[in-house]
């Protein structure tokens, strides 16, 4: 399991990856930049001009290492991955219980549930953190507006009406967002989530943390021996993962949108580094992208206590933890799945 703490990124255009020995190797202009061994990786994420050699490729596949392939600035392509782990028996009870309606609501409802009180917390700490530099009563007004969505979610809801709930809230959360950004508030205004493509430096952030945050709950998933295409609260659609993004719902205020706050309020990353197209998209350069990967790595290295399992565990862990106990719900071990709640 700690082996998902460590995952690969190749960011160098022009890379090649390669096998050597029980290692793989990262070759830049026909030098050894690195060797790793792989059975210290969970994965490996690829970015634009990145190649890999098809030895490398079944190699990784018998040792249980995905390889993700992105766009250079982080649109998803496509993933090598080796056989399917797990039991049939229990892909075979996710499609029945994804193909009933008042199941997917109860499912949908709890990955909803892990994201609106997450994002209140997000609010709640930056009202605590900041009040100075913040409005307070307009903090105030959206946490109670999510509050009372939490409330809501605990009715005898249907599949569209927690869609419906999770998209007000969305509303709500993306509707105070900028008042959280306390630091060069020129560059980084931020006015309402837009992606494919992003528009600005904060949407551009936050779809590049998105698209790291469903890599790694789709590895999760195929490791518990789930089918990471078939959700619930998203539905199936060719070429996407809808159940790792049920499961990113609960991660993304926690890990994403406070990692990019942190960037920018910080001033860890800065204008200069992004870069805006003639059709209106804004892309990050190397030395952002790369600023941001240390930090997504360095944050899943922190400790934070899990609700659930009450200990302490690695952030990098969430989201095998919350995969295998999603898991022991399909499989009747669990009444519900209990999504992460922040506190």
């Amino acid at each position: 399991m700690k082996k998902l703490l460590n995952t690969l990124y190749v960011t160098t255009q022009g890379a090649y990856l390669a096998k050597e020995g029980e290692t793989v190797t990262v070759k830049i202009d026909q030098e050894v930049r690195l060797r790793v061994p792989v059975h210290t990786i969970g994965g490996i994420v690829c970015f634009g001009n990145v190649s890999c050699s098809p030895f490398l490729m079944g190699f990784c596949g018998e040792n249980g290492v995905g390889i993700s392939f992105l766009s250079e600035y982080g649109r998803f392509l496509a993933r090598v991955q080796g056989p399917v782990s797990g039991n049939v028996l229990l892909r075979r009870q996710q499609y029945r219980f994804a193909d009933d309606q008042e199941y997917s609501a109860q499912m949908a409802k709890a990955f909803v549930t892990g994201k609106i009180a997450n994002c209140r917390t997000v609010l709640q700490r930056a009202l605590r953190d900041h009040s100075e530099k913040m409005s307070d009563a307009d903090l105030t007004r959206s946490i109670a507006v999510l509050n009372s969505s939490l409330k809501s979610l605990g009715l005898n809801q249907s599949l569209d009406s927690v869609r419906g709930l999770e998209g007000d809230a969305a509303h709500t959360y993306f509707g105070i967002f900028d008042n959280l950004i306390v630091a060069q508030k020129e560059s980084f205004a931020f006015q309402e989530r837009n992606r494919r493509p992003p528009l600005d430096n904060v949407n551009c952030l936050l779809s590049f943390l998105y698209t790291l945050l469903v890599h790694d709950c789709r590895s999760a998933l195929e490791a518990v021996g789930l089918d990471p295409a078939v959700g619930f609260l998203h539905r199936d659609r060719p070429g996407r993962p809808s159940l790792a993004l049920d499961l990113m719902e609960e991660f993304r205020p926690f890990l994403a949108d406070r990692l990019a706050l942190s960037l920018i309020n910080l001033r860890q990353v800065q204008d200069k580094g992004f870069n805006k197209t003639e059709a209106g998209a804004v892309m990050m350069n190397d030395e952002t992208r790369k600023t941001l990967l240390v930090a997504y790595q360095e944050r899943k290295q922190e400790e934070i206590y899990h609700p659930f399992l009450d200990e302490k565990i690695n952030i990098g862990l969430l989201f095998h933890v919350q995969s295998m106990l999603l898991a022991r719900c399909l499989r009747g071990d669990l009444d519900g799945y209990p999504p992460f709640i922040w506190k």
